[in-house]
């Protein structure tokens, strides 16, 4: 049994659901979000909650199930509420500018690292060492967030990079002097 495939998914008002054959449209007020519907799941809306449903207890059909359910919630909560990933540099000299829809890094390579930002998210800077990324599609705002803190990941001796806001990086110890 699926756990979580089988937990209906509240839709709230303001939101409009429309059912295709492989498809799912979802509409709020943050945007539009269309995604796939897998062949062997059914889907149907009643009394404000949608329902994902599958025909056996095959070991495929079920993991469709709840991957179905989880990317159906995960659109329904992006045109609501929205997503967001909070990212920090840290580093002597290490900054981010934003200019118009390019994000200008500064992060001690011999030339800036310019990114354009994708169709779909916005980034919101709170000085020049932190920036947030926000919208309504959960997948992109993780891929974007992550293809940053690749550029330079935080290092374990001083802890220069970009991280993730909360992230704890272990630190290790480093050379010790000659005795």
């Amino acid at each position: 049994m699926s756990r979580i495939g089988n937990m209906p998914i509240t839709v709230p008002s303001g939101v409009d659901v429309t059912l295709g054959d492989t498809e799912i449209k979802v509409k709020g007020p943050k945007g539009n979000m269309v995604g796939p519907l897998p062949s062997v799941i059914t889907a149907k809306v009643e009394d404000g909650k949608l329902v994902l449903l599958r025909p056996d207890d095959k070991k495929e059909t079920r993991a469709q199930h709840g991957l179905a359910r989880a990317l159906a919630n995960n659109m329904v909560i992006g045109v609501t509420e929205g997503f967001n990933k909070a990212l920090e540099i840290e580093g002597v000299g290490y900054r981010a500018e934003l200019k118009g829809k390019k994000l200008h890094l500064t992060l001690g390579f011999s030339h800036p690292v310019v990114m354009d930002i994708p169709k779909g998210l916005s980034v919101v800077m709170d000085g020049t060492t932190s920036l947030k990324i926000e919208g309504v599609d959960k997948q992109a705002v993780g891929q974007f967030s992550a293809d940053i803190r690749k550029l330079r990941p935080p290092e374990p001796y001083k802890g220069k990079g970009i991280r993730y806001k909360g992230e704890h990086i272990r630190r290790k110890v480093g050379k010790t002097g000659a005795a």
